[in-house]
Order: C-alpha cells, then structure tokens, then sequence
C-alpha cells in the first residue's frame, strides 16, 4: 500500500469524534504522525490508541483552541517531538442553532471564537514551522453555510464560515512563495452526531435536496482532506472543495 503522507506530520483540531476523528485515522491510515487536539481527552485517547495501532505516533493535547496559547504550545511541542509540522487541518468547530434576535453577545462571541479565530490562531502558530522548511499545507474545514443562507444555523455560524473561506484565500496568496498551500473543504450535510437533533421530517427536507440522494460521510470529508494534504494537491492553493454531493455547486 502506498502512504501518501510517509514521513509527514500532521495537527489536527477537533480530532475527538465525527469528522475530525475520520480526518485522523485517515491521514495516519496513509502514513502520517499526528497530533490531535480537543477539549474531551477520553475520546482524544481513544482516538490516539486507534492511531498508535495503525504503527503511527499520536501526540495528544487537551485545550481550548480560542485560546492563543494553546495553539503556540501545540505547535511548539509537535515540532520539538518530531522536528516537523508539515499539515495543519483547522477542523474544530461548533454550530448553534438560535434565530438572530435570541443569539446572546456570547454566543456569537463563542461561535466566532472557536470556528474563526481558532484557526487563526493555530495557523498563525505552525506558519513559521513550515516556513522554515520551506513545505507546508493547511486544510481549513468550511461550511456550505458560509455560501448560502441557511436557516437552520445561527448567523454567527455562517459569518464565521465565510471569515474560514477569506483567511484560507488570503493565506494561500500569502504563503504561496514559502511553498505553503492553504486551501479548504465544504462540507454539506453529513452524517454526525449532530444529526441527532433533527427531526424525521427536517432529515427528509434535507435529503430531497441532495441531487445524489444520500448524506455524506465524515470519511467523505476526511478524503477530500487527504487529498488536499498531499503531494496530489502541489498546484492547488486557494480553493474551498465542495463536498455536498451536489447542494451547492459553484
């Protein structure tokens, strides 16, 4: 079998469950040590003990990603342990649910924070890591809800999307002569805890949008995210993959 990602390592946030947890195993499925970040560090360990059994390493960091800090101590020790960073997947995130006039300051606040300024933070602190050898990708985790008005989101998850989709533009044009791509997916409606919530009707208004008749998958997410970490994307910078089996095509 051939590892596309040998040799290479790779931090991922919100690597505990759903999407992050498939994007980890499949970048340590294709040959990468990792370091995974998250708040619950049960399921990071259990995370990492799948990992470790794949014969890869798997560095486990328990933080808050709106704290700065936490994403220079995660950069910092993943380059110490392995001497490398070369993936970033910003991929934490959260979603809340209330109509405009019942958002609370905080909650917007809280929402911003995590999916916005998290991978900022975190890219902001593995750039000069990857600068220095000269060799590096991002891979943010967007949201069809950044190019579309949804109703079912609270504003602040859809403006922290769209803010998602304007750093991983302007970092790829930044970066670009270090020989770092900064690119990101879009994922539409796919089968996670989150689903959980929705009612059998609100599942069934979803699914008759979806031209290919199904949900995705997070390990649908997780190969776009392989392929965007990986020599296969080398002349690829800038983009927002679409990954909604056909919802919103641009």
């Amino acid at each position: 079998m051939t590892m596309i990602l040998a040799d290479k390592v790779a931090i991922i946030t919100g690597a505990s469950r759903g999407i992050g947890k498939s994007i980890a195993h499949t970048l340590a499925n294709n040959g990468a040590s990792l370091a995974i970040v998250g708040t619950n560090s049960e399921l990071l360990n259990e995370v990492s003990s799948n990992v470790e059994k794949m014969d890869r390493e798997c560095l486990v960091f328990t933080g808050d990603v709106t704290r700065p800090e936490t994403a220079e101590e995660v950069a910092r020790k993943t380059a110490e342990h392995y001497g490398r960073i070369d993936v970033l997947v910003n991929n934490a995130g959260i979603n809340m649910r209330s109509a405009t006039l019942d958002v609370t300051l905080e909650d917007w606040h809280h929402v911003i924070n995590v999916n916005l300024n998290g991978n900022f933070y975190f890219s902001k602190a593995v750039l000069p890591y990857m600068i220095e050898k000269s060799y590096g990708k991002i891979v943010n985790v967007s949201s069809s809800t950044a190019k579309s008005g949804h109703k079912n989101a609270a504003p602040s998850y859809g403006a922290s999307k769209a803010g998602v989709d304007y750093l991983t533009r302007h970092l790829a044009i930044e970066m670009a002569k270090y020989n770092i791509n900064v690119n990101g997916v879009s994922p539409g409606p796919i089968e996670t805890d989150m689903i959980k919530q929705w009612t059998d009707d609100y599942y069934d208004q979803v699914l008759s949008k979806v031209p290919l008749g199904r949900l995705g998958t997070p390990q649908n997410v997780a190969d776009s995210v392989l392929f965007l970490s990986s020599s296969m994307s080398d002349f690829i910078t800038g983009e927002i993959m679409n990954v909604n089996g056909g919802t919103y095509i641009n």
